[in-house]
Protein backbone atom coordinates (compact mmCIF):
# COMPACT_ATOMS: atom_id res chain seq x y z
CA UNK A 1 0.00 0.00 0.00
CA UNK A 2 1.32 3.42 -0.99
CA UNK A 3 2.30 5.83 1.79
CA UNK A 4 1.58 9.36 0.71
CA UNK A 5 1.98 12.36 3.01
CA UNK A 6 -0.31 15.36 2.66
CA UNK A 7 1.18 18.84 2.99
CA UNK A 8 -0.62 22.17 2.86
CA UNK A 9 -0.01 25.77 3.97
CA UNK A 10 -1.45 27.76 6.85
CA UNK A 11 -3.97 29.59 4.67
CA UNK A 12 -6.06 26.40 5.06
CA UNK A 13 -7.15 27.40 8.60
CA UNK A 14 -7.18 23.80 9.80
CA UNK A 15 -6.86 23.63 13.56
CA UNK A 16 -3.77 22.00 15.00
CA UNK A 17 -5.90 19.05 16.15
CA UNK A 18 -7.50 18.56 12.71
CA UNK A 19 -4.11 18.50 11.01
CA UNK A 20 -2.55 16.18 13.60
CA UNK A 21 -5.47 13.74 13.57
CA UNK A 22 -5.13 13.35 9.79
CA UNK A 23 -1.34 13.43 9.58
CA UNK A 24 -1.37 16.66 7.57
CA UNK A 25 1.78 18.82 7.63
CA UNK A 26 1.05 22.56 7.56
CA UNK A 27 3.75 24.91 6.23
CA UNK A 28 3.20 28.42 7.66
CA UNK A 29 3.12 31.74 5.90
CA UNK A 30 4.44 34.80 7.73
CA UNK A 31 2.63 37.92 8.93
CA UNK A 32 4.23 41.37 9.15
CA UNK A 33 3.16 44.20 11.43
CA UNK A 34 5.41 47.07 10.38
CA UNK A 35 8.99 45.82 10.74
CA UNK A 36 8.04 42.80 12.85
CA UNK A 37 7.62 39.48 11.05
CA UNK A 38 5.89 36.57 12.76
CA UNK A 39 5.41 32.98 11.61
CA UNK A 40 1.73 32.19 11.30
CA UNK A 41 0.38 29.92 14.08
CA UNK A 42 3.85 29.44 15.53
CA UNK A 43 4.65 32.96 16.71
CA UNK A 44 1.09 34.23 16.35
CA UNK A 45 -2.17 32.43 17.11
CA UNK A 46 -5.37 33.61 15.40
CA UNK A 47 -6.56 35.14 18.70
CA UNK A 48 -3.28 37.04 19.08
CA UNK A 49 -3.51 38.18 15.47
CA UNK A 50 -6.96 39.68 15.96
CA UNK A 51 -5.87 41.41 19.16
CA UNK A 52 -2.91 42.94 17.31
CA UNK A 53 -5.25 44.11 14.55
CA UNK A 54 -7.34 45.91 17.14
CA UNK A 55 -4.32 47.48 18.85
CA UNK A 56 -1.92 48.19 15.95
CA UNK A 57 -2.09 51.38 13.88
CA UNK A 58 -0.44 49.52 10.98
CA UNK A 59 -2.39 47.03 8.89
CA UNK A 60 -0.71 43.63 8.62
CA UNK A 61 0.78 42.08 5.49
CA UNK A 62 1.48 38.48 4.55
CA UNK A 63 4.50 36.82 2.97
CA UNK A 64 4.82 33.38 1.41
CA UNK A 65 6.86 30.58 2.97
CA UNK A 66 10.35 30.24 1.48
CA UNK A 67 10.92 27.18 -0.74
CA UNK A 68 13.11 25.77 2.02
CA UNK A 69 10.13 25.46 4.37
CA UNK A 70 8.28 23.28 1.88
CA UNK A 71 11.45 21.39 1.03
CA UNK A 72 11.98 20.51 4.68
CA UNK A 73 8.45 19.10 4.86
CA UNK A 74 8.94 17.09 1.66
CA UNK A 75 12.32 15.75 2.77
CA UNK A 76 10.88 14.71 6.13
CA UNK A 77 8.25 12.65 4.30
CA UNK A 78 10.91 11.03 2.15
CA UNK A 79 13.11 10.30 5.15
CA UNK A 80 10.12 8.77 6.96
CA UNK A 81 9.74 6.26 4.14
CA UNK A 82 6.79 7.80 2.33
CA UNK A 83 6.42 6.99 -1.35
CA UNK A 84 5.19 10.45 -2.34
CA UNK A 85 3.82 13.79 -1.18
CA UNK A 86 0.69 15.58 -2.34
CA UNK A 87 0.85 19.28 -1.47
CA UNK A 88 -2.37 21.29 -1.74
CA UNK A 89 -1.80 25.04 -1.71
CA UNK A 90 -3.76 28.26 -1.41
CA UNK A 91 -5.01 29.57 -4.74
CA UNK A 92 -2.07 30.77 -6.80
CA UNK A 93 -4.20 33.79 -7.70
CA UNK A 94 -4.21 34.82 -4.04
CA UNK A 95 -0.61 33.90 -3.18
CA UNK A 96 1.46 33.09 -6.24
CA UNK A 97 4.53 33.10 -3.99
CA UNK A 98 3.24 30.26 -1.83
CA UNK A 99 2.33 28.05 -4.77
CA UNK A 100 5.63 28.85 -6.51
CA UNK A 101 7.63 28.07 -3.35
CA UNK A 102 6.00 24.64 -3.18
CA UNK A 103 6.77 23.98 -6.86
CA UNK A 104 10.37 25.11 -6.45
CA UNK A 105 10.81 22.84 -3.45
CA UNK A 106 9.27 19.90 -5.31
CA UNK A 107 11.65 20.39 -8.22
CA UNK A 108 14.63 20.48 -5.86
CA UNK A 109 13.94 16.96 -4.63
CA UNK A 110 14.76 15.33 -7.93
CA UNK A 111 13.36 11.80 -8.18
CA UNK A 112 11.16 11.90 -5.07
CA UNK A 113 7.51 12.11 -6.13
CA UNK A 114 5.94 15.41 -5.04
CA UNK A 115 2.67 16.60 -6.56
CA UNK A 116 1.72 20.25 -6.01
CA UNK A 117 -1.98 21.00 -6.52
CA UNK A 118 -3.35 24.54 -6.75
CA UNK A 119 -6.69 24.34 -4.90
CA UNK A 120 -7.91 27.63 -6.39
CA UNK A 121 -9.41 28.37 -3.00
CA UNK A 122 -8.49 29.29 0.57
CA UNK A 123 -9.35 28.98 4.27
CA UNK A 124 -11.36 25.89 5.24
CA UNK A 125 -12.30 25.10 1.64
CA UNK A 126 -8.58 24.48 1.14
CA UNK A 127 -8.70 22.64 4.47
CA UNK A 128 -11.51 20.41 3.21
CA UNK A 129 -9.37 19.46 0.22
CA UNK A 130 -6.50 18.52 2.53
CA UNK A 131 -8.83 16.50 4.79
CA UNK A 132 -10.44 14.60 1.92
CA UNK A 133 -7.08 13.76 0.39
CA UNK A 134 -5.63 12.73 3.77
CA UNK A 135 -8.58 10.41 4.39
CA UNK A 136 -8.09 8.82 0.98
CA UNK A 137 -4.35 8.52 1.59
CA UNK A 138 -5.04 6.68 4.84
CA UNK A 139 -7.15 4.28 2.80
CA UNK A 140 -4.23 3.47 0.52
CA UNK A 141 -4.84 5.74 -2.49
CA UNK A 142 -1.74 6.51 -4.54
CA UNK A 143 -0.36 9.89 -5.61
CA UNK A 144 -2.16 9.86 -8.98
CA UNK A 145 -5.50 9.18 -7.32
CA UNK A 146 -4.90 11.74 -4.60
CA UNK A 147 -3.88 14.50 -7.00
CA UNK A 148 -7.01 13.91 -9.05
CA UNK A 149 -9.14 13.84 -5.91
CA UNK A 150 -7.68 17.14 -4.69
CA UNK A 151 -8.68 18.87 -7.91
CA UNK A 152 -12.11 17.25 -7.88
CA UNK A 153 -12.90 18.19 -4.28
CA UNK A 154 -11.61 21.73 -4.77
CA UNK A 155 -14.09 22.12 -7.62
CA UNK A 156 -16.92 21.20 -5.26
CA UNK A 157 -16.11 23.85 -2.65
CA UNK A 158 -17.71 27.25 -2.25
CA UNK A 159 -16.44 30.15 -0.14
CA UNK A 160 -18.44 33.23 0.84
CA UNK A 161 -17.77 35.89 3.44
CA UNK A 162 -19.48 38.83 5.11
CA UNK A 163 -17.03 41.68 5.64
CA UNK A 164 -17.11 44.08 8.58
CA UNK A 165 -15.00 46.85 7.06
CA UNK A 166 -13.75 47.78 3.59
CA UNK A 167 -10.44 49.19 4.87
CA UNK A 168 -8.42 45.97 4.65
CA UNK A 169 -9.71 45.09 1.18
CA UNK A 170 -8.80 48.57 -0.01
CA UNK A 171 -5.35 48.65 1.60
CA UNK A 172 -4.61 45.18 0.27
CA UNK A 173 -5.40 46.27 -3.27
CA UNK A 174 -8.59 44.19 -3.59
CA UNK A 175 -10.78 47.26 -4.21
CA UNK A 176 -10.01 50.88 -5.08
CA UNK A 177 -9.83 53.71 -2.54
CA UNK A 178 -12.74 55.65 -4.07
CA UNK A 179 -14.94 52.58 -4.05
CA UNK A 180 -14.01 51.84 -0.45
CA UNK A 181 -14.80 55.41 0.59
CA UNK A 182 -18.16 55.36 -1.17
CA UNK A 183 -19.00 51.99 0.34
CA UNK A 184 -18.18 53.22 3.82
CA UNK A 185 -20.26 56.37 3.37
CA UNK A 186 -23.24 54.31 2.27
CA UNK A 187 -22.67 51.74 5.04
CA UNK A 188 -22.46 48.99 2.44
CA UNK A 189 -21.63 45.54 3.80
CA UNK A 190 -20.29 43.51 0.89
CA UNK A 191 -20.49 39.76 0.63
CA UNK A 192 -17.44 38.33 -1.10
CA UNK A 193 -16.76 35.00 -2.74
CA UNK A 194 -13.83 32.97 -4.02
CA UNK A 195 -14.56 32.35 -7.69
CA UNK A 196 -13.81 29.18 -9.64
CA UNK A 197 -10.74 31.00 -11.01
CA UNK A 198 -9.42 31.28 -7.45
CA UNK A 199 -9.81 35.02 -7.00
CA UNK A 200 -11.75 37.05 -4.41
CA UNK A 201 -14.66 38.99 -5.89
CA UNK A 202 -17.66 40.89 -4.65
CA UNK A 203 -20.73 38.63 -4.67
CA UNK A 204 -23.32 41.17 -3.55
CA UNK A 205 -23.86 44.41 -1.63
CA UNK A 206 -25.98 44.45 1.53
CA UNK A 207 -27.04 47.57 3.40
CA UNK A 208 -26.77 46.26 6.96
CA UNK A 209 -24.68 43.74 8.86
CA UNK A 210 -27.69 41.68 9.85
CA UNK A 211 -28.87 41.53 6.25
CA UNK A 212 -25.42 40.44 5.05
CA UNK A 213 -25.47 37.54 7.54
CA UNK A 214 -28.99 36.52 6.56
CA UNK A 215 -27.97 36.63 2.91
CA UNK A 216 -24.91 34.51 3.66
CA UNK A 217 -27.01 31.91 5.48
CA UNK A 218 -29.47 31.82 2.59
CA UNK A 219 -26.60 31.19 0.17
CA UNK A 220 -25.48 28.20 2.23
CA UNK A 221 -29.00 26.84 2.67
CA UNK A 222 -29.52 26.93 -1.10
CA UNK A 223 -26.46 24.69 -1.56
CA UNK A 224 -27.68 21.95 0.82
CA UNK A 225 -27.34 19.05 1.28
CA UNK A 226 -23.64 19.53 1.96
CA UNK A 227 -20.76 17.15 2.49
CA UNK A 228 -19.01 19.49 4.96
CA UNK A 229 -19.55 23.01 6.22
CA UNK A 230 -17.21 25.31 8.15
CA UNK A 231 -17.78 28.76 9.59
CA UNK A 232 -14.60 30.84 9.89
CA UNK A 233 -14.75 33.53 12.56
CA UNK A 234 -12.67 36.69 12.30
CA UNK A 235 -13.28 38.28 15.72
CA UNK A 236 -17.01 38.65 15.09
CA UNK A 237 -19.28 39.58 18.00
CA UNK A 238 -22.33 38.16 16.20
CA UNK A 239 -20.97 34.67 15.46
CA UNK A 240 -23.56 32.92 17.64
CA UNK A 241 -26.37 34.76 15.90
CA UNK A 242 -25.05 33.62 12.53
CA UNK A 243 -24.72 30.00 13.67
CA UNK A 244 -28.39 30.09 14.66
CA UNK A 245 -29.23 31.06 11.08
CA UNK A 246 -27.58 27.85 9.85
CA UNK A 247 -29.57 25.50 12.08
CA UNK A 248 -31.29 22.65 10.24
CA UNK A 249 -29.02 22.60 7.19
CA UNK A 250 -28.29 19.00 6.13
CA UNK A 251 -24.57 18.21 6.42
CA UNK A 252 -23.56 14.63 5.66
CA UNK A 253 -20.10 14.59 7.24
CA UNK A 254 -20.75 15.84 10.77
CA UNK A 255 -22.17 19.19 11.81
CA UNK A 256 -21.00 22.76 11.32
CA UNK A 257 -17.30 23.11 12.07
CA UNK A 258 -16.34 26.46 13.59
CA UNK A 259 -12.74 27.65 13.31
CA UNK A 260 -10.86 30.89 13.82
CA UNK A 261 -10.24 32.73 10.60
CA UNK A 262 -6.46 32.83 10.46
CA UNK A 263 -4.06 35.67 9.83
CA UNK A 264 -3.46 34.86 6.15
CA UNK A 265 -7.05 35.55 5.11
CA UNK A 266 -7.81 37.91 7.99
CA UNK A 267 -5.04 40.27 6.86
CA UNK A 268 -7.05 40.99 3.71
CA UNK A 269 -10.59 40.90 5.08
CA UNK A 270 -10.18 42.53 8.47
CA UNK A 271 -12.06 42.04 11.75
CA UNK A 272 -15.71 41.06 11.98
CA UNK A 273 -15.40 38.80 8.97
CA UNK A 274 -17.58 35.70 8.96
CA UNK A 275 -16.72 33.21 6.26
CA UNK A 276 -18.52 30.05 5.19
CA UNK A 277 -16.78 27.20 3.40
CA UNK A 278 -19.03 24.53 1.92
CA UNK A 279 -18.13 21.25 0.25
CA UNK A 280 -20.83 19.97 -2.07
CA UNK A 281 -21.43 16.22 -2.35
CA UNK A 282 -19.71 14.31 -5.16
Amino acid sequence: MARVRIVTDSACDLTERMAADHGIVVVPLSIRFGDEELVDRRDLTPAEFWKRCADSPALPETSAPPPGAFQAAFEAARDDGCDAVVCVTISSELSSGTHQSAQTAAAALGDFDVRVVDTRTVTMAQGFVALAVAEAAAGGADADQLSALATEVAGRTRVYGAIGTLEHLQRGGRIGAARAMLGSMLSIKPVIQVTSEGIVAEESKQRTRSRSLEYLADKVRALAPLERLAVCDGASPDLDKFLELLEGIEIRNGGVVTVDLGAVVGTHTGPQTIGVCAELPA
